[in-house]
């Protein structure tokens, strides 16, 4: 037991001395050792994760180039495997997530025990419509015209409160009028525009 502690202090020691070269000096050596050390064992980690060879391949190198490129953020008070295995780690399970995804297309049906489904009938769509545009602007132009022909106090109250978003107590400050009379006018107003 003791002689794994010591193994494992040593290469510690080893991958801090690896990391520091190839930070300040930019020693490609230290680099291919750093890689050489770690490949085989990231490579089965991602392997295990993945099941599948060509993935867990391209994330080794992933996993190595982003730690390489990320290496003058790396602490000595963490072994440099842990470091390292927890970037390939992170990188792995964002690859599945991503994987998981699956992408269908809107204009192919899908099959569904003996029924063909066609999804483009169940999404609902929300792209621009003249017609309804026409009719709401035709709405609002009748709302103003019956609005016109209230008296000015109740006109200025909608205005604020429905057109300009205002709240009872902007309202209430705007015409220098109580809350409450704020409230009573405009359900009085509701009440003429009702009617």
């Amino acid at each position: 037991m003791e002689i794994n502690a010591q193994v494992n202090t040593e290469r510690i020691k080893q991958d801090s001395e690896l990391v520091r070269r190839a930070v300040s000096a930019g020693d490609q050596n230290a680099y291919t050792q750093l890689m050489e050390r770690y490949r085989d064992s990231l490579y089965a980690m991602l392997y295990k994760m993945t099941g599948n060879a060509t993935d867990a391949d391209d994330m080794t190198i992933e996993a190595f180039s982003r730690a390489f490129s990320n290496l003058h953020t790396y602490s000595p008070t963490f072994a440099f495997s842990t470091w390292l295995f927890k970037i390939a780690r992170n990188n792995c399970i964002d690859f599945l997530r991503k994987k998981r995804i699956v992408q269908v297309s809107l204009d192919t049906p899908i099959a569904h025990g003996n029924d063909r489904l066609n999804l483009e009938t169940r999404i609902a769509d929300f792209a621009y419509d003249p017609e309804a545009t026409i009719i709401k602007e035709q709405k609002n132009d009748m709302l103003k015209a019956i609005i016109a022909k209230m008296k000015p106090h109740y006109q200025i109250l909608i205005e604020l409160r429905y057109f300009k978003e205002y709240s009872y107590e902007e309202i209430a400050e705007e015409l220098d009028l109580p809350i409450g009379t704020v409230k009573a006018k405009l359900f009085r107003a509701k009440e003429f525009l009702y009617n």
